[in-house]
Order: structure tokens, then C-alpha cells, then sequence
């Protein structure tokens, strides 16, 4: 994520110890107190203060000293990735994944498990029993867990913490994971879309410029999108952006439960691609259930197929490929970003064609071509993506800065 500036007008500590906190965090190495206030733009008084405040707080340590020219050697500061720990929750249709950050944003530990038959009340038992054992396995202080994010396919009710009839997602009618899950591990709990959290990771895990803006394609049992501005995810007016499903990719594909004929949640996801497969020959019809799980297993046979040679394999991946490219080019025009990421469950088996097909068709396709060009790259942080970014979300919440913050009441 770019580094952001301070503020030098009174009542603004909060947010100048988030500028300082995100500086040390990505530096890397660290930072002296005069090149703090280098970065920072804040005067040498505030940063002494700050860096006093989080060195009591041990947040920062002093991690010896550089001889910069003449004058006294500067100390340097970094972070103590080890004072404060997130816990990430990915809940997909097929696969649930955890995680445990340090302060930092590296993952200390991970677990995947099958997602239980989708009943609420069974997949938040199993989320926090989870949720328990990855602590204890860590044996990190439970007193040192900022909290719990959870990225959860939308559409979300933000303000009541709700997930709202996911359509991978049968019996989640307005279910309050942000309560219940609160409720039954003991731990503040943040829900967002996945989507959206994927976003935060990224700009958490890959350190780009201040204004780095991007679109994020999701891919998981769902099709999803996400938007950067700025550094800075874009969240929507009811934190529900990037709802791509029935956006039309093949006017002459398949009919939607919508009314109309080829959107990206008949087009473009492993369901749908699996299927396509099937029409083509690659493999008998004869799955016997459309469950995550299937899907999953099938998913995976193509890829490898694809991946060995086999040429029909190849030509449906190749074609998911220039289907997904006319979202992204749809998505691409109209935003005007910088780069295109994408990541998600499913990414990694569709890398090797998809990093392959879609920069040129892209380019075909962008508006803005004679100007620039579009970069496309995987997440850095890859499949766990999703609860990774959760686990940042929390963390984000304690670290960065925001201007939104600067706003005052009235």
C-alpha cells in the first residue's frame, strides 16, 4: 500500500500513528526517526512523541543503529511483528480457509477444511472450532488477537453484519455471521465481502504505490470483482461492489436464471467451465450432483488435463479465458485503472492459460490501448487470497491510515 502523509493540526494523533506504523511496516527494515519524519512529513517533535507512545506500547523496538554521514548515529525502528496477531476466515461454498497473521501481514499459520453442508448453523460451528484450533496449534496469547475478519461472498448487510442470500449459498437468508461467530469464539469480529478483502490483501502484500489503483478479478465458486483507487479499496455505498454475475460476456451462451442469455455466472465460473467441458467431450456427463465439491474435483481433472496436452482441454480453458476477458475489458474501460489482478480458490489452476490469453485479448479489447498499456498479473498473495485479505482487514482497522479519519463532526 503507498505511504501515506501526516498532518500536522492538532487532534490528529490517531491517524499521524497510523501514518507512522504504516511507514516502518513498509519499509521493511525499518526506519530512524529522521527519515520518519522524511516520509511522513510530519515535524520531529510529533514523530518523537508517536514513536515514544508505540515503543511504551511495544508495537516498534529500537533494532540498532546506522551511521548516515556526520552526526550521531541514527536508531532505527521497526515493527515487532509478534505484538499483534489477525485471525482470517475465508468462507467459500466448497472450501473454508483460516489464517493467522503476525503484525506484519505474514501468515504464521494456515488450515483449509471442506465447507460443511451449508447450513448456517453447522458452517459457524466449524468456523470457530476452527478458529480455536488454529490458535492453539499457533500458540500465540489469545490476548495478543486483534480480532477476526471474515470475507464471505456477498451481497452483505455491512451495518447489521448479515450475509444476504449468497446465490453458492442455499439457506443463508440474512444469517448474522458478524454476531454469531462473535458470539461463539469470544473475539471482535469484522465481516466483509470477499472480494473486497482479496483487494485489501493485495495492496497489504504487495507494497505499491501511493496511488496504485487496480481492478481485482475474484475467482472462486463465484465470479467477483473488486476495485482499488488511490491505494485505497473502494468499497461501494452499501460495501456490496463488484457484483459481476449478470453481466453479459456470450449473448449466443446459455440462459441465466436472470432471463437473459450468457452472463458471467452461467459463462465464466468453474461450474459453468466444467460444464462446458463436459459438452465438449472432455469428460461423460455423468456427474450425478452439482455440488462445490464436485465441481471442485472436476475443475481440478481439466486443469491437469490441460496442462498434460489434452488438446479440448486446452480449447475450453482458452475460451473461459476470452470470456472472462470481455468482463474485464468491460470492467477496464469503465474505470480506467492501472493494472488488472487476479486471484482467488481457483486462480492458481487457471494461471498457466489464463496469464497466457488474456493480456492480448485485452489489449484487443481496451479503449485506452494508444495510451497505455494493461498490465495483468496473479495476486502475490495466490488462492488464500480471500482470508488473508480478511485477517488484513482487521489489521488495517488498527494500522492504516485513512483520510475518512480526518473527518470531523459537526
Amino acid at each position: 500500500m503507498g505511504m501515506r502523509r501526516g498532518t500536522n493540526l492538532p487532534r490528529m494523533g490517531d491517524f499521524n500513528q497510523s501514518v507512522i506504523l504504516e511507514a516502518i511496516r513498509q519499509s521493511g527494515t525499518g526506519l530512524s526517526r529522521t527519515e520518519l519524519v522524511e516520509a511522513t512529513r510530519l515535524s520531529a517533535q510529533t514523530v518523537t512523541n508517536i514513536t515514544r507512545r508505540l515503543l511504551a506500547d511495544g508495537l516498534i523496538a529500537e533494532a540498532g543503529r546506522t551511521i548516515n554521514g556526520p552526526g550521531k548515529p541514527r536508531v532505527t525502528l521497526r515493527m515487532i511483528a509478534e505484538s499483534r496477531y489477525s485471525v482470517g476466515v475465508h468462507l467459500d461454498p466448497a472450501v473454508m480457509t483460516f489464517v493467522l497473521l503476525d503484525l506484519t501481514g505474514a501468515v504464521v499459520r494456515r488450515i483449509t477444511t471442506r465447507t460443511p453442508v451449508a447450513d448456517p448453523r453447522r458452517i459457524v460451528d466449524a468456523m470457530a472450532a476452527t478458529i480455536g484450533s488454529l490458535i492453539d496449534a499457533s500458540g500465540v496469547d489469545r490476548n495478543l488477537i486483534a480480532g477476526v475478519g471474515v470475507a464471505a461472498p456477498g451481497p452483505l448487510d455491512a451495518e447489521r453484519g448479515t450475509v444476504i442470500d449468497p446465490p453458492k449459498l442455499p439457506g443463508w437468508h440474512r444469517v448474522p455471521l458478524r454476531a454469531v461467530l462473535a458470539e461463539a469464539t469470544g473475539f471482535e469480529v469484522t465481516l466483509e465481502k470477499d472480494t473486497t478483502a482479496a483487494a485489501v490483501g493485495e495492496l497489504w502484500t504487495r507494497h505499491g504505490p501511493p496511488d496504485d489503483s487496480f481492478v481485482l478479478i475474484y475467482l472462486g465458486t463465484g465470479i467477483g470483482a473488486a476495485l482499488a483507487r488511490d491505494g485505497e479499496v473502494v468499497r461501494g455505498s452499501s460495501r456490496n461492489l463488484g457484483e459481476v454475475g449478470h453481466i453479459i460476456v456470450d449473448p449466443d451462451g446459455p440462459a441465466c436464471m436472470c432471463g437473459y442469455r450468457g452472463c458471467v455466472e452461467v459463462v465464466c465460473t468453474p461450474q459453468a467451465i466444467v460444464e462446458q467441458a463436459e459438452a465438449a467431450g472432455v469428460f461423460p456427463d455423468d456427474r450425478e450432483v452439482n455440488d462445490p465439491e464436485a465441481v471442485d474435483t472436476r475443475f481440478t481433472q481439466l486443469c491437469e488435463r490441460a496442462a498434460s496436452g489434452d488438446v479440448a482441454a486446452q480449447r475450453v480453458l482458452r475460451q473461459a479465458a476470452a470470456h472472462l476477458a470481455v468482463l474485464v475489458a468491460a470492467l477496464t474501460n469503465m474505470l480506467d485503472v492501472d493494472r488488472v489482478v487476479l486471484g482467488g480458490p481457483f486462480w492458481s489452476r487457471l494461471a498457466p492459460v489464463y496469464l497466457q490469453e488474456l493480456p492480448a485479448r485485452l489489449e484487443r479489447l481496451s479503449a485506452t490501448r494508444a495510451v497505455h498499456t494493461l498490465p495483468v498479473d496473479g495476486s502475490v498473495v495466490g488462492d488464500d487470497v480471500g482470508a488473508v485479505g480478511a485477517a488484513c482487514v482487521v489489521l488495517d482497522s488498527v494500522l492504516s491510515p485513512r483520510t475518512s479519519d480526518l473527518l470531523l463532526e459537526t
